[in-house]
């Protein structure tokens, strides 16, 4: 299904929304579980990694985790705003303002390339182009997705005030060639944070950050609400948020 002018604008938009909130991306959203880079960046899974993209880094959650392991990482993001943020707290990694339809960097650059919770946002066609442009032959293309586990309790009356993010399941990745060996694997972890975290990882979303005033406050009210009233968060100094991280890993061939 080819998606509408209007719903192809509102994605747009959406996707450049975050430079608005910044700041409250970077203490909201979460980091990424060691088991799921593990995986990616298995060994046995195609040719050595030393040089990796971080493309659509944000605010450098996934880079800090890549440079705690010894990698050098470029970070590429088209938002000036979650880039400064990133040079903030990284100020020795290289970050540039780029896309993934266009990464300011040179063929045959990079071992891998890593794409956390961004890859929805591109133009698949033209990112995979870029992406086999950049790597090297045997690198490797990862991608992974954070999302809330709303099988029971708290998570899910909290995704319903916010977004239901029941897709995880069924969630499916389609790389073409010459990117081969297209794999998937999900890992189970939880995330423990605190109240106002709750609430800056809500300010963070799209959705939120796009919606009329009147019904980002109605949102925001009905967190804090829940935080107030439901048994398992009232009173409580930390929560325990489970995640699903949903990766897929592809080879150039």
């Amino acid at each position: 299904m080819t998606p509408s002018d209007g719903s192809q604008r509102g994605r747009k938009e959406r996707s450049l929304s975050f430079g608005a909130e910044a700041a409250a991306y970077g203490r909201g959203r979460p980091s990424y579980p060691p088991a799921a880079l593990d995986w990616l960046l298995a060994p046995e899974a195609g040719s050595p990694v030393r040089d990796v993209l971080d493309l659509g880094a944000g605010t450098g959650k996934l880079t800090a985790r890549l440079i705690e392991r010894g990698l050098n990482v470029v970070a590429v993001d088209p938002l000036p705003e979650l880039l400064e943020v990133l040079r903030a707290t990284l100020p020795d990694t290289s970050a540039l303002l780029g896309t993934a339809e266009q990464i300011p960097l040179p063929d045959n650059s990079v071992d891998a390339v890593l794409v956390a919770q961004a890859w929805h946002w591109f133009d698949p066609e033209l990112a995979v182009a870029e992406v086999v442009r950049v790597l090297r032959s045997g690198g490797r293309l990862g991608l992974l997705w954070n999302m809330r586990d709303e099988r029971l309790g708290w998570v899910r009356d909290f995704g319903k005030i916010v977004k239901l993010e029941n897709d995880w399941a069924n969630l499916k990745v389609d790389l073409p060639p010459p990117l081969t060996d297209v794999r998937t694997h999900q890992v189970e972890w939880t995330n423990y944070i605190t109240p106002q975290t709750l609430i800056d990882y809500v300010v963070s979303r799209s959705y939120c950050i796009t919606s009329p005033a009147d019904v980002r406050t109605r949102t925001l009210d009905d967190v804090r609400n829940l935080l107030a009233t439901h048994p398992a968060l009232a009173n409580a100094q930390g929560i325990a948020m489970p995640y699903i991280t949903v990766c897929g890993r592809a080879i150039l061939s």
